[in-house]
């Protein structure tokens, strides 16, 4: 690698020196995608392009800022609703009045809440949407499926074993540091296994407050499944929550689960809803919501007015644009594309995902060192790409079409390797991770 590109790399050594585990987020550990050679900061972000430290650009074909980015990388709309509140101050001793435009907006959007409540991040509000379903119940514990963020209330899942999240989380994630008195307050079940679920309730009968999943994630829901999730709450008296931090505003105007005309008691957003811009909203029934007062959920910071502001400008511009039309449209591009360029040059993945967020796997036992590879040609070739894509609206055909004429050409390089059995020497570092692992 040239000296051109090396200020990232150099940086990201000091920071393993100053931030524990490196980053503040597992996901943007540059061992996840290319050990010593991902470009690791920015210099600057628009659209769906990147410039690292040293003024190289690529276009974002990856992780697009963990989702939250679902227009593109520095939206001149929502820049300008941020750079009012800036001016008009983010912070003062009254409240600003958009965060109960927003309220509005997110209940007009989901008729069945009556009432929000405000966070900053996905995993921050899905502890407050479990605070408020327990003080609503009065009641501790919470069956869950899928992943919800780092608090103790989830992994407490981890505390009779590190096993217990295999599949929701991370393999073998040590539990340290959450209170071994949460033992036994959270049972996560599997998706679309509603006997796991049943099971768990009987087990626990009249125990469980709360019960938390994502209405879909990398594979839809079966017939009845979130049907029947429905009537064991209610038979229950457990508070539905639907997580939709990760899913909200991808698949239609709003949470996925309109999709599927199922109605949650609480239902939780962050990520796409401010574009890039921390904030996050919590929203549901009145009768759940009203326990919010008979609890302590308060912060300074849940009262700036940035988020909001960013908010609604992103939730209008979805409206107006239909941004989740033009999500699933390019999602379907880039999953056809993939697949006509495995069969063109031979090479064996399987495309899965749903379509806003597709992405492929490599049908080999060598599959985790074919990846690394594909990242590192693909970063040659002006690509953040490790073969898992958020759409964004700044993501437009020609450049998709570009995209896939570039993974074809890579698509053979490792063709080649793979039958000539030199994919190990060709990376030029250490092979990815594969998730959560301590650093040196």
């Amino acid at each position: 690698m040239s000296s051109t590109q090396r200020t990232g790399q150099k940086l990201y050594e000091r920071a393993r020196h100053r931030i524990p585990g490196g980053t503040q987020l597992l996901s943007k550990r540059p061992e996840v995608f290319l050990p010593e050679q991902w470009p690791s900061y920015y210099s600057r972000a628009q659209g769906a392009e990147i410039w690292d430290l040293d003024g190289n650009r690529y276009v974002d074909m990856s992780i697009n800022g963990i989702g939250a980015c679902i227009l593109g990388y520095s939206d001149p709309e929502v820049n300008a609703a941020v750079h009012a509140a800036v001016e008009a101050s983010a912070m003062a001793t009254l409240n600003c009045p958009e965060e109960v435009e927003l309220a509005d907006l997110l209940c007009e959007i989901h008729p069945w809440a009556d009432m929000v409540r405000y966070g900053r991040c996905g995993g921050e509000a899905m502890a407050i949407a479990a605070r408020i379903a327990r003080a609503s119940t009065g009641r501790d514990k919470i069956a869950f499926c899928g992943y919800h963020g780092w608090h103790d209330w989830y992994l407490a899942a981890n505390l009779a074993s590190d096993h217990v999240l295999d599949g929701h989380l991370l393999s073998g994630l040590s539990p340290r540091g959450v209170p071994r008195g949460l033992l036994g307050t959270a049972f996560p079940f599997r998706y679309n296994q509603l006997q796991e679920l049943e099971a768990i309730l009987d087990a626990h009968a009249g125990e469980i407050g709360a019960i938390i999943l994502e209405p879909l994630r990398q594979t839809l829901p079966q017939p009845g499944f979130l049907e029947g999730v429905r009537k064991l709450a209610d038979r229950s008296g457990a508070v539905m929550v639907f997580d939709e931090v990760s899913m909200g505003f991808r698949l239609t105007r709003g949470g996925a689960h309109l999709q599927f005309n199922v109605e949650p008691d609480m239902a939780v957003f962050a990520k796409a809803i401010s574009n890039g811009h921390a904030m996050a909203a919590v929203i549901g029934r009145e009768s759940v919501m009203q326990a919010a007062q008979s609890t302590f959920v308060s912060s300074t910071y849940w009262t700036e007015r940035i988020g909001p502001a960013a908010a609604l400008a992103t939730l209008r511009k979805h409206r107006r644009e239909n941004v989740h039309v033009h999500l699933a449209q390019i999602g379907v591009s880039v999953r056809k594309g993939w697949a006509r360029a495995a069969e063109s040059t031979g090479l064996s993945i399987k495309v899965a995902g749903i379509d806003p967020l597709p992405y492929f796997e490599f049908n080999d036992p060598n599959a985790l060192q074919i990846r690394t590879l594909f990242t590192q040609l693909m970063l040659e070739r002006g690509y953040l790409d490790r073969g898992h894509l958020y759409v964004t609206f700044a993501h437009k055909p020609e450049m998709v079409d570009q995209y896939l004429a570039t993974v074809e050409v890579v698509f053979r390089e490792l063709e080649e390797a793979i039958r000539k059995d030199r994919v190990g020497s060709m990376i030029k570092g250490p092979v990815a991770h594969t998730g959560f692992q301590r650093l040196a």
